[in-house]
């Protein structure tokens, strides 16, 4: 009812002219594959999807390394690991909108503060904020994005740490690995599954990044792609939601939302497969 209905209805109307300001229950034109067309040709769908590619990489990279790292740091002798993980999961159950919202304060606010305080004028010159710049605003959403999901996916690698068998580590010990060898051959072979299962979820999350995008930095600032001006942090679910509220072209936004479907599918599978194969040959 929610999901499998409304898809194949979305399919349907990304075939016609459906737009808000179509009078109930007037007849829809059928336009075919007009709309995918007019998406693929738009310099703004395009930048956008390869946007995303380059922040969905950056995510996994950034989240993954630090996620794990927590994990290591929480698995160990240390006191009060139990303390640190909670807390390294907090900033999961904060909702999106909320997060990004203290984030454009702390980067707009209290890092020129800090800046100014410090007597480090790179930090608080007006013409050199974080989110006024297109490169380090998309640098801005992989650090907030990585604060919020780094802590649930490290508490995966947690459970995956504590699974590998103490007599390994024992026995590595014994013949004289130290601990950056017994991390590589034993315990990283150990937890292959994890990182499968983390690449993907933070694969799938990165893509479909929206309300942190909206709140931290709502699409800008600005920048010029093939000849013509549009949003410098436009992620692709954010220039789905703009084409079909904001320019009124719900048709041609549920073919973007189709297209990215399509294309989010393709690359899970792609990446579920190559993870599955690294782990037979680890």
């Amino acid at each position: 009812m929610v999901v499998i209905i409304p898809f194949f209805l979305g399919i349907f109307y990304s075939l016609t002219s459906w737009s808000s300001s179509a009078r109930l229950g007037a007849t829809l034109e059928f336009v075919g594959l007009m709309n995918f067309i007019e998406s693929l040709r738009d310099p703004s769908f395009i930048y956008s999807f390869l946007l995303t590619c380059v922040y969905t990489a950056l995510n996994i990279i950034a989240i993954n390394a630090v996620a794990f790292g927590l994990a290591l740091l929480v698995t160990s002798a240390i006191k009060g690991r139990n303390i640190y993980r909670v807390g390294f999961f907090l900033p999961n159950l904060i909702g999106g909108l909320i997060l990004g919202y203290i984030w454009q304060f702390v980067f707009n606010n209290a890092i020129p503060t800090l800046g100014e305080f410090l007597r480090l004028p790179f930090l608080y010159d007006p013409e050199n904020l974080i989110l006024a710049d297109r490169n380090a605003s998309v640098i801005a959403l992989v650090i907030v994005g990585t604060w919020q999901y780094a802590g649930y996916i490290m508490m995966i690698y947690v459970a995956a740490l504590e699974s590998v068998p103490v007599e390994l580590l024992e026995a590595a010990r014994i013949d004289g690995a130290n601990a950056l060898q017994r991390l590589r051959a034993v315990t990283i072979p150990m937890v292959a599954q994890a990182f499968t299962i983390t690449v993907f979820l933070t694969l799938v999350n990165s893509f479909k990044q929206f309300d942190v995008n909206v709140s931290l930095t709502a699409g800008g600032p600005s920048t010029i792609f093939m000849g013509k001006p549009m949003n410098g942090t436009e992620l692709l679910a954010l220039d789905i939601y703009n084409t079909a509220f904001l320019a009124n072209n719900l048709a041609q936004g549920q073919a973007r939302a189709f297209l990215f479907f399509l294309v989010l599918v393709l690359i899970s599978v792609l990446q579920v497969r190559a993870g599955k194969k690294r782990e037979v040959e680890l």
